[in-house]
């Protein structure tokens, strides 16, 4: 559970933060070694801690990390900071928690959470997962030289949300209209969704976009289709969307409507198709870079990774319910077939 000073002294932080701006930078020298002797890592996620599959990530996280010597309990300190949405005033509120802590690293999920962290802190290092453009965001100066406190693992550049169209064609050859949905308060979708409309003009596709910031926007944007046949759906990555996956894949259902997602869950747990980054691989991944930092090395001197691996998974019992063949060109590719 998050820990939480006298509330007198924590809003008295948070009223110096806000005086003096959001792009407050709060000193962070007194940071130190616990008293216990024990190192500490605070993980902020922007998630349920009820959610199965995040904690499949964090499992990961735990277990390589150990892999590294570093034992939960022992010789460290892991302190999980849930935000349960992807609410732009709960993620300021979580960053400020993690921060109390006093942390040696801070892994944060999503640019949403290192957004929120990147406003209070310039020194406490931070490890990224699951962001798709960090140099456009402004969290680090360039991938192979982040400088600063930030670095991490990457989404993968732009041009593999292009690749969604075009298995989506595949996949649903009758789709002509494709509608995006995705989160605009997330600055990189902006550029994902611009992959995608520019590969969907090359097949011939008309591309349309729905704002979701919420479980009731997604209702709306899916329930806005009923009964167009030659529409699909792509859906992109962000908290909302993966929180609220149980909700998409049954409304996507319920309207026989086509959709590619980018996380494998989505296809494992009854969307038609994913292609993405295995978020396992990446907190597996991000373990390596709180080893190296806890044990003295700088964020600013380890280079930015992108996915060397992309998977695609492809759900045949949906599509047999949606009345689609899945070519073989596509299941000889795919990386996992759910039968």
């Amino acid at each position: 559970m998050p820990f939480h000073e006298p509330q007198g002294a924590t809003m008295r932080r948070r009223e110096f933060i806000t005086m003096l701006g959001g792009a407050a930078i709060w000193p962070l020298a007194a940071r130190a070694q616990q008293p216990n002797g024990k190192r500490r890592v605070s993980i902020l996620l922007p998630y349920a801690e009820v959610d199965a599959e995040i904690q499949t990530w964090m499992a990961s996280f735990v277990q390589a990390l150990g892999e590294s010597g570093w034992i939960d309990g022992s010789n460290v300190q892991i302190d999980t900071h849930w935000t349960a949405t992807g609410d732009l005033g709960r993620n300021n509120q979580a960053a400020m928690e993690v921060i109390d802590r006093k942390p040696d690293v801070i892994l944060a999920n999503g640019p949403l959470a290192v957004a929120s962290l990147k406003q209070i802190t310039s020194t406490i290092p931070i490890v990224f997962v699951s962001v798709a453009d960090p140099v456009g965001s402004g969290f680090v100066a360039s991938l192979a030289r982040p400088g600063g406190n930030i670095t991490g693992f990457t989404l993968g550049e732009f041009t593999m949300s292009g690749k969604m169209p075009e298995i989506l064609k595949k996949i649903a050859p009758q789709v002509a209209r494709v509608t995006v949905i995705y989160n605009p308060q997330q600055i990189p979708q902006v550029g994902r969704l611009a992959a995608v409309q520019m590969a969907a003009a090359t097949l011939g596709l008309q591309v349309s976009s729905a704002s979701a910031v919420s479980a009731e926007e997604i209702k709306h944007a899916i329930e806005k289709l009923d009964g167009e046949s030659d529409r699909g759906v792509i859906v992109m990555p962000a908290p909302v969307t993966i929180t609220n996956r149980n909700l998409i894949i049954a409304l996507l259902a319920r309207y026989r409507l086509p959709a590619v997602y980018e996380v494998p869950v989505f296809a494992r747990d009854g969307g038609l198709v994913a292609y993405g980054t295995d978020r396992v691989v990446q907190f597996r991944q991000a373990a390596t870079y709180v080893d190296r930092i806890l044990r003295g090395e700088k964020p600013a001197d380890l280079p930015i990774q992108d996915p060397t691996k992309f998977a695609l998974i492809v759900n045949l019992k949906t599509a047999k319910a949606l009345g689609l063949t899945v070519p073989e060109s596509l299941l000889a590719t795919a990386d996992e077939v759910i039968e």
